[in-house]
């Protein structure tokens, strides 16, 4: 047995323990699904400055171009017919299996819903984008009705409401989190006997806050990513390689 597979074989024993256990994504777990990260060498941002651009709040608010593209790009967006991988699939087995507390994600995409983890299990702590939020009365709606009216050749769709910007119902840079959803991340982290962080940098506050509030309460941290995380010093169990590889055998399927 390679030393990489003995420390998956440990980490697997410690998760197996585990009876409150708090997962922590990233977009790294659904890159093989086919959606790209930011940052990375073919991240969104990367390969199109425009797109980083929209994602501010100040620019999307005050610049009706910036708003256009942002609807083409919402157009066409691999999370609409992206389908969930087998590391999705390994948090729904956790959640069957009664041991998962609760699932706090950076994602936006919804596969972890799509993948059969109960809605009510999963923290959006950056959002959604398959709902579409009005700045002006946070009216909310799907967002399949907006780009409906995109395709009919409105570049940028207003409230049916009262008239003011629509945007998806994420959190841009310069928006405020809300401070619901992350009290929540930060309780059952608090909560948990195990945190098993994956797929994230971890260098994205206020929300990978968890992992230290986990750690100080007691749990054992287990951090699966491709590269360095900025957590890296607080892990238990340390596994760096492909997500989908590793998170499958660190759940155990005979667990009552």
């Amino acid at each position: 047995m390679s030393t990489q597979e003995e420390m998956i074989a440990t980490a697997a024993e410690a998760v197996a323990e585990a009876r409150r256990i708090v997962v922590f994504s990233g977009a790294g777990i659904s890159t093989d699904s086919g959606i790209p990260d930011f940052r990375g060498p073919n991240g969104v941002w990367t390969k199109n400055p425009k797109a980083e651009k929209a994602a501010n709040i100040t620019h999307y608010l005050n610049d009706p171009d910036v708003r256009h593209v942002a609807w083409q790009n919402r157009l066409t967006t691999p999370a609409w017919t992206a389908e969930p991988n087998v590391g999705h699939a390994a948090l729904v087995d956790l959640e069957r299996q009664g041991r998962l507390h609760g699932l706090v994600t950076q994602n936006i995409d919804g596969l972890h819903q799509k993948a059969g983890n109960d809605p009510s299990k999963v923290i959006e702590v950056h959002g959604t984008v398959w709902f579409t939020r009005c700045w002006e009365c946070e009216d909310r709606r799907p967002m399949e009705h907006s780009l409906e009216r995109v395709r009919a050749g409105d570049p940028d769709p207003a409230c049916l409401e009262c008239g003011g910007i629509l945007k998806s119902d994420t959190i841009s840079f310069g928006q405020a989190l809300i401070p619901e959803v992350i009290d929540r991340a930060m309780q059952v982290s608090d909560e948990c006997d195990l945190l098993l962080a994956v797929g994230s940098t971890l260098s994205v506050f206020p929300a990978a806050n968890c992992v230290p509030r986990a750690k100080a309460g007691g749990a054992a941290v287990v951090i699966v990513n491709g590269d360095e995380t900025g957590m890296d010093r607080y892990a238990d169990h340390l596994l760096l390689g492909q997500i989908g590889d590793i998170l499958p055998k660190l759940v155990v399927h005979d667990q009552p």
